[in-house]
């Protein structure tokens, strides 16, 4: 019986190792020198649904080799970074899709055709002037948390 009960104790102490390596490793030093971090919102002038918010990340020196920027996780969403130049990264938040009409009605059999909305939570916890940067060193996966992002006056298309 003691065999038993120290052979479930030990497989349990090994899967609980196993389970701390499958967690997002979050850095505390991003490994180049960041020159600014803002965001910047881009409307045509009608509707603020038409607004669309770019993120920048401007960086001193080009990335070194073996460091790739994946994604941005900023204000709930999430979207790939993209090379602007060789020291400046952009990634592109798009208004939510247009929203389903609702048939709301006191007979419940004409509510039928309703989808439930899908509600997917946030990766990360995140202030409205905080961001977290995705990226690749070699082959392993970083987190980067990036404070104090700062906006500049919206530009306007008409």
């Amino acid at each position: 019986m003691k065999l038993i009960t120290k052979s479930v104790f030990l497989v349990l102490i090994i899967f609980s190792l196993f389970c701390c390596g499958c967690k997002p490793t979050n850095q505390k030093d991003f490994p180049q020198r960041i020159a600014a971090v803002y965001f910047q919102r881009e409307s045509t002038g009608q509707e603020k649904s038409d607004q669309v918010l770019d993120f920048f990340i401007e960086l001193e020196n080009p990335l070194q080799e073996g460091i790739f920027v994946e994604t941005i996780y900023f204000r709930h969403g999430q979207a790939k970074l993209q090379k602007k130049s060789e020291k400046v990264y952009v990634a592109h938040f798009y208004p939510n899709e247009a929203q389903q009409d609702f048939i709301l009605d006191s007979d419940p059999l004409k509510e039928y055709g309703n989808k439930a909305p899908i509600v997917v939570p946030p990766k990360f916890d995140l202030k409205p002037t905080e961001a977290v940067l995705e990226y690749k060193l070699k082959t392993k996966t970083f987190y980067y948390k990036i404070a104090g992002v700062k906006e500049k006056p919206i530009i306007v298309h008409p």
